[in-house]
């Protein structure tokens, strides 16, 4: 029987300052069996010319007008030849051994597994990643790992995942209509598609992801992402719903609700009256957000949302 093939989809838009990093950890995987694809989304930097430098290393370029990143994705995916699906952003990392320790890790596992590892945020030396979120460094089912996101907040870098083609197939593709939490919606389906996830705890396998980029994805906070956290949200909490109608899912879902309040308070209105409804819907309340100590001590004065009012309105 031939190993496993890895496609490692990398979807790209003016990533040219990253890009070589990330390829070369593509390269670097210390599984041979690999299919590197790098999705060009309409860049106009360098990207492309960079990618093609990499051809005679076996890294094959698509290219595509600007469509977005889950657009993007889905082109790769497409293209893919691999049993085994590894998403990574063009301007994250994975470490050499990360593939090789996870398909170990699969091959004892029971069938339809999806593999997870530790995952750390860095902003320029990966050297220097922060590995908090341990609270998911552990094996789940699909509802106790949704349930834990929504109550606590903690989530798993999309790089840190290893899919099975035929579990992603039964997730389906990336949601194109979505721009902000497109990860967590797609991962959230690949979680309840699976029969289950299993983290692995090798040294070797880490994923790490390059935070604080001015103009990235998760830094959106524009009415276009805030509406497309809020949907996204919906289709979550839906699927966790329809798999487990429990008061721990309802929990989770009201944990969901009141991260999007949080998150985004004062706007769009409507939003954030639609998500405090559902909150109260379950017989919680919507408390107040983390802040720092200055903030705090204002929010004594004028309370959280109009420190949030505040902070909304000097943004504008």
């Amino acid at each position: 029987m031939n190993p496993p093939l890895v496609s490692i989809i990398i979807p790209c838009h003016n990533a040219e300052r990253w890009l070589a990093a990330t390829l070369a950890a593509a390269l670097a995987q210390t599984w041979p069996d690999k299919d590197i694809i790098v999705v060009d989304d309409g860049s106009r930097d360098g990207s492309r010319d960079l990618a093609r430098g990499f051809g005679d290393r076996g890294v094959r370029l698509v290219e595509q007008p600007n469509r977005g990143a889950a657009a993007a994705r889905n082109t790769g995916w497409r293209a893919a030849r691999g049993d085994y699906l590894q998403f990574l952003d063009a301007d994250d990392l994975i470490s050499p051994g990360k593939l090789a320790a996870q398909l170990r890790l699969l091959a004892t596992a029971p069938a339809g597994r999806v593999a997870t590892c530790r995952w750390g945020r860095f902003e320029t030396d990966p050297a220097q990643a922060r590995f908090v979120d341990h609270a998911v460094y552990r094996d789940f089912s699909a509802v106790e790992f949704l349930s834990l996101a929504g109550a606590t907040g903690v989530m798993m870098h999309p790089s840190a995942w290893l899919i099975p083609r035929p579990v992603a197939d039964r997730a389906g593709p990336w949601d194109e209509t979505l721009s902000l939490n497109d990860d967590g919606e797609f991962f959230a389906r690949v979680a309840l598609a699976s029969s289950g996830l299993v983290f692995c705890a090798d040294e070797e396998a880490l994923s790490y992801y390059r935070s604080g980029l001015p103009g990235s994805l998760s830094q959106q906070r524009g009415e276009q992402a805030r509406r497309s956290q809020f949907r996204s949200l919906e289709l979550i909490t839906a699927r966790l719903l329809a798999a487990e109608d429990s008061p721990r899912t309802q929990h989770a879902c009201a944990g969901y609700w009141r991260s999007f309040v949080h998150d985004f308070y004062p706007a769009p209105a409507d939003l954030i009256r639609r998500a405090a409804a559902e909150v109260r819907r379950r017989g919680e309340t919507l408390g107040r957000p983390a802040m720092g100590p200055r903030t705090a001590a204002l929010a004594r004065l004028i309370g959280w949302r109009g420190v949030w009012r505040l902070r909304h309105w000097m943004a504008r």
